[in-house]
């Protein structure tokens, strides 16, 4: 077993079960995935904040990354999920 932290991840979504809740987050600097688990189901993690996670992965049979904390990054508050414009100017299109 081997702890893991993790930065600017953001909740891409959140599947309850049970006896646990299955957490898919993207990094936003390296997009990669991950499927973390809470056991507590108590994470109150909402979609288009970003997140610092903290936990534990064990390495039984399966891969198991298993949430043990979770705070806000206070570097990067929010993602933004606007599209940006083409050419940079933003705005609305005139006709």
């Amino acid at each position: 077993m081997f702890n893991l932290s993790a930065n600017h991840l953001v909740l891409i979504s959140r599947t309850e079960y049970s006896s646990y809740a299955v957490l898919l987050m993207r990094d936003c600097d390296t997009h990669r995935v991950y499927r973390l688990y809470d056991f507590s189901k108590a994470q109150l993690i909402r979609p288009n904040v970003v997140y610092c996670v903290a936990g534990k992965v064990n390495s039984a049979d399966k891969l198991y990354l298993v949430i043990e904390s979770v705070r806000l990054d206070t570097k990067r508050r929010r993602v933004s999920t606007d599209p940006a414009p083409a050419d940079g100017a933003g705005g609305s299109a005139v006709r």
